[in-house]
Order: C-alpha cells, then structure tokens, then sequence
C-alpha cells in the first residue's frame, strides 16, 4: 500500500514589513514621549507661576520673584530675546537668575530650573543638590517633586547608576498623585531590558499597556513586548 505523501509545510518567511512597522512605532511613540514631557513641565510652569503676575509693579517679594523667574525662564527657553544666548552661556546666565529668584522667595519653580540648568552644563552632582533640597523643602508639592525624581533618575544614569535610577522610578510610580506611572514604567522597562533582564522588563510594558492604554506610551511598551516575541 503506497504511503501518504505528507503536504510540505511552508513556513510564512517573516518579512521586513512587521520589523519596520515596529521600528515606526518607537519613532513616533519617542517623539510623543518628548512631547508629553515638554507639555507636562509647560503646564506645570504656566499654573505654578501664573504669568500675568510677572507684569505686575508691586514691590513684594513675591512679584519681584516672579519677574526674575519670568526673564530666566525666557532666557532658559530662547524665549522673546533680542540677543539670544547661546549654548552653555544661556544655561549659566539663566541658573544665575533663577538662584536670584530662589533667594528672593524660596520656591520649588526657581529651584528645579536652577537643577535642570546645572543638568543641560553637565554638573550633575549639583543638579542632583537642588533637587534633594527641593523634596526636602518642599515635600508636598505635587508639580515639581515627582518631575524632581524623574530628573534625579535621569542623572543616575547619566552617573552609570541603572540601580540608583530604578529606585527615583520606583518612587515616582509610587507617588500619591500618580500622575506619572505610565512615564516610569516605560523607563524603568527600557533599563531592565538594557541590564538582560527581558522578563521584568516585560511585566513593565505589559502593565502599562493594560492599565494605561490611553498613555502615549502605550504604543512604544505594546511595540517593545512584538519586538521580543519576534
């Protein structure tokens, strides 16, 4: 009796089209990150330091703190200036203005700029400083003390420190506001992954996907989880 001939099964080769869909995702979901973050803080600086006040002629500590604040923060960003500063002058002479400010009326807005300012010069253990004094000072301020950890994790890792920078994530996701566990569960995946370690980094993505799948994040974790089973 002739044996059966068995149908050849064709493996389906996978093409380059899934890898660059994928590659397209993490393009456009960093560009989103970017943009999240830059929207975050300009929202943050907009109602913390309420702008119209900066136009105002009183001569309380308060207002001539927030001028200060106002013209460092234009310098800062390249802002309305007739003689722009440029490269590492600009972040100088604006972390000069905001320490005016701060020691004009002590506030979270001109300290965290005065850490963001020694950041961008690469003086990370003084960043590191203003921030630490910004949580202690000013522990319950919900604007600038979970953005004060996700500039201290970013300095970790800018110092090598992977360890040090998933414990600021660790708190950030764990602040009472919750406004950012989306953001750290993103980076605290991206550094375990980075480090061998692709199952918790996948619990990560998997979380963020299912419980933020609103977030412009969501498409860059749902993005990383196709990359590893592919």
């Amino acid at each position: 009796m002739p044996k059966p001939i068995k149908k050849k099964i064709v493996k389906k080769a996978s093409s380059g089209t899934d890898a660059g869909g994928i590659l397209s995702r993490l393009k456009k979901s960093a560009e989103e990150r970017k943009r999240f973050l830059i929207t975050a803080l300009a929202v943050v600086v907009l109602s913390a330091t309420a702008i119209g006040g900066f136009f105002l002629y009183s001569n309380t500590q308060k207002n001539k703190a927030q001028k200060l604040e106002y013209e460092a923060y234009k310098i800062y960003y390249s802002l309305y200036q007739k003689q722009p500063v440029a490269g590492e002058d600009r972040y100088k002479k604006a972390a000069e203005i905001f320490k005016k400010a701060y020691d004009t009326r002590k506030s979270p807005v001109s300290l965290y700029y005065v850490a963001n300012c020694y950041y961008e010069l690469g003086k990370y253990e003084d960043s590191s400083n203003a921030l630490k004094e910004l949580n202690r000072k000013f522990p319950d301020d919900e604007k600038f003390v979970p953005l004060s950890y996700y500039k201290m994790a970013m300095i970790s890792l800018k110092k090598g420190s992977a360890e040090e920078a998933l414990k600021s994530f660790a708190v950030l996701y764990n602040y009472k506001t919750g406004t950012y566990k989306d953001l750290s569960l993103i980076e605290s995946g991206k550094i375990l992954e980075a480090q061998g370690k692709a199952e918790e980094a996948k619990k990560k993505y998997e979380e963020l996907v299912k419980d933020f799948p609103q977030s412009p994040f969501a498409e860059e974790a749902k993005a990383r989880v196709e990359r590893k089973k592919g």
